[in-house]
């Protein structure tokens, strides 16, 4: 073995007070590895259970699947940014691109959908997934937390009267996705947004005091004056807020609308929630980075489409 490699060894585990010939000993019982142990390929391809016999239904789920890995990856990168202290414009611009991409593959992929799904059996095994729904994606949210600051994702119709410094708790009765479940009139929830605020609302509000400051738009802010100038760096953030609020939202948006209005009625979602009011963007104005936008802009978001 080349000696320097050996003494890079030894030096390695030793700084973790580890015997380095035990690690060394152990290669010599552990198998090559190949593809399919690495990817796991045999756990993945089975992990699609069906509730019906109608085929489509598993372009269904391994779609919602592919999904799921891609806003893994989408994390992955913001919490690079968000646990850098020294992030500079190139690495800022390259992790917001390569974010978008992700969101532009799924923008794309949503033909899958809408183009490759039958209309007539989705309308008959949709009804076997209620109440389930896909606003429940728990790193969507998480996504849009890590996104900006919280303020940004309050109902429209509250976010000029809700206090900033606002409690979680408080800031979280009024997150703009609450309007798919819950009658402001009354206060009353529907199944759908109790049964994932149960699932998970402690977990986001753990996530958002870390991102409160280390969401992307408070990064941004923290840069020095010359970073926040940098046409690159603003290029790449307009991009990706309107890749996520106005691209990604609407070709989910048409998606649902081409399954679900049926004979010039629309249908309620699976889980029942009211997804025209807070899907689409004119209604809640969604906005990652609102300084980055002129006032036209955002009076119109959404609009023309």
């Amino acid at each position: 073995m080349n000696s320097k490699i050996t003494d890079q060894l030894k030096e390695k585990y030793e700084a973790i007070d580890q015997d380095y010939e035990t690690y060394l000993e152990g290669l010599l019982h552990s198998k090559p590895i190949n593809y399919w142990d690495y990817i796991q390929t045999d756990a993945l391809l089975n992990l699609q259970i069906q509730r019906t016999v109608f085929p489509d239904e598993m372009v269904f789920i391994m779609y919602h699947q592919i999904n799921e890995l891609l806003f893994k990856m989408i994390l992955g990168e913001i919490d690079q940014v968000a646990n850098n202290d020294d992030v500079d414009t190139i690495m800022f611009t390259s992790k917001l691109m390569r974010i978008s991409r992700y969101f532009d593959m799924l923008t794309s992929s949503f033909s899958i959908m809408k183009d490759g799904m039958d209309v007539d059996q989705y309308n008959k095994f949709r009804h076997t997934l209620t109440p389930a729904s896909g606003f429940q994606s728990a790193q969507y949210r998480k996504i849009e937390f890590a996104s900006t600051e919280l303020i940004n994702l309050i109902d429209k119709r509250f976010r000029d009267t809700i206090d900033r410094n606002s409690s979680y708790e408080n800031a979280f009765e009024h997150l703009y996705w609450q309007a798919a479940g819950k009658d402001y009139k009354t206060g009353k929830k529907s199944y759908l947004l109790t049964a994932f605020e149960e699932k998970y609302k402690e977990e986001f509000i753990r996530f958002t005091k870390f991102y409160y400051g280390n969401n992307l738009w408070s990064k941004f802010k923290a840069l020095p004056k010359e970073a926040r100038e940098n046409k690159e760096l603003i290029k790449a953030m307009r991009h990706y807020d309107y890749t996520v609020n106005i691209k990604w939202v609407m070709a989910h948006y048409n998606t649902a609308n081409h399954y679900l209005n049926i004979g010039g009625k629309t249908a309620e979602a699976t889980g029942g929630s009211e997804w025209v009011k807070y899907m689409h963007p004119k209604y809640q104005k969604r906005i990652f980075f609102p300084e980055l936008w002129s006032e036209k802009e955002i009076q119109e978001w959404g609009t023309d489409i």
